[in-house]
């Protein structure tokens, strides 16, 4: 995928870019309204070049994810957290999965939410990542389908999520 990386950012002329080290800036908010970004082709295409980008790459998933949802109507803001992304892919385009063998096959599983963080629908965002031994199996960041009245009750839906992928990971006769 360090070649995908590679050809992406030459599409979208990123390759001489700083470097940043995380794919979206820490009190990043984005929006729906603002002003209208002029080429919705463009700012697709890069989102769903970057979207099969996190195939290999769960480090993008949440930031892919969150501009993924502003595909109907990007604005400015939008671009500029893609171009972010894509800045942060410049400098890591060497990242990636790795597969070693383990000496546990021990199945953990991680979760968190982050309570009501789309401020137009006041839905929760979750993620998790699934690890047998030290290899990463599964992972995603999702928007919850329903909007949790509380940061626990948001946590206990991720918790929830998690239990049943690990379920399918885990033969039923053994306890997760």
């Amino acid at each position: 995928m360090a070649k995908y990386a590679h050809d992406l950012l030459s599409r979208a002329m990123m390759l001489e870019a700083n470097h940043v080290s995380t794919p979206l800036a820490a009190v990043s908010h984005l929006v729906s309204s603002g002003e209208a970004y002029s080429d919705l082709t463009h700012y697709r295409s890069l989102v769903g070049a970057l979207q099969y980008l996190t195939i290999t790459r769960p480090d993008l998933s949440y930031a892919v994810n969150t501009v993924s949802q502003f595909l109907q109507a990007p604005t400015v803001d939008h671009f500029q957290a893609v171009k972010r992304i894509l800045i942060y892919v410049c400098g890591t385009q060497h990242f990636g999965l790795t597969f070693r063998r383990t000496s546990s096959p021990a199945v953990l599983g991680y979760s968190d939410a982050d309570w009501a963080r789309c401020t137009d629908t006041r839905r929760s965002t979750y993620g998790y990542a699934i690890f047998l031994g030290d290899n990463l199996l599964s992972w995603s960041a999702k928007k919850q389908s329903t909007v949790a009245r509380s940061s626990c009750e948001s946590e206990y839906r991720a918790m929830a999520t998690l239990f049943f992928l690990l379920s399918l990971f885990v033969p039923h006769h053994l306890q997760i």
